[in-house]
């Protein structure tokens, strides 16, 4: 797969060991966080909100209200800045300087285009629930025409992109390394607790495999809390 061209914008200049430019890591990093945070400018106002996003090929598709602020400059063709992190650890060093945390992270700068035709625009919400819940569109109501009209959908090509990734252990002072200071890696990950049913659900509506399956993707391993 080849790599996203690095440029003036996004080459990394601190840290740059940590930056990459390969169209697989920046993909695996998209479709594995649920929220993305999109940054605007409206009226020399900056604006970040955060959002759900999907990605299809080398698109990332956003979507909302119509009368969105956010959509509505993005779809002017201003430039816009699209940033994911995913949190994958806290690093407690010994000294305080060096606390960090394990990361992945990307950001994509470029210009959003509408997806006005009615089944691209179906395509892109049907994948953004299947993200979310796969499996879970077969059981739930297509959106009305409606319903449709009321819903911006934007793409953004992946091209001006780059991500950033932290690993590993504190990185020290190598006279720090003999204080009797504890030090090392706390694992974080995303978990789930056990379905909530609507209370206007009709009794005795059975748990769909999906939901439980979904569940259990966001399970601690080894029963672990």
């Amino acid at each position: 797969m080849e790599a996203v061209r690095a440029t003036e914008r996004t080459q990394l200049r601190r840290l740059p060991k940590r930056a990459t430019y390969q169209r697989e890591t920046i993909y695996s990093i998209l479709d594995e966080a649920l929220v993305c945070h999109v940054g605007f400018a409206y009226w020399d106002q900056p604006y970040v909100i955060p959002t759900l996003h999907v990605r299809d090929g080398d698109r990332l598709y956003l979507h909302g209200s119509a009368a969105s602020r956010m959509l509505n400059t993005a779809a002017t063709q201003l430039p816009v800045c699209v940033t994911v992190t995913l949190i994958d650890g806290l690093v407690l060093a010994r000294s305080a300087f060096h606390h960090s945390v394990n990361y992945r992270s990307v950001v994509i700068l470029g210009n959003a285009a509408r997806v006005d035709d009615r089944e691209a625009k179906l395509g892109v919400l049907r994948a953004l629930v299947e993200k979310i819940a796969p499996g879970r569109w077969a059981h739930t109501r297509t959106p009305t025409d409606k319903e449709l009209a009321a819903t911006m959908v934007l793409q953004f090509p992946i091209e001006e992109a780059s991500a950033k990734v932290r690993t590993g252990q504190p990185m020290d002072d190598e006279a720090d390394y003999a204080l009797p200071h504890w030090a090392g890696v706390i694992p974080l990950r995303l978990a789930a607790s056990a379905p909530i049913v609507d209370p206007r659900m009709p009794s005795g509506t059975a748990t769909p495999e999906h939901v439980l399956a979904l569940t259990k993707s966001f399970a601690l391993p080894n029963g672990q809390r």
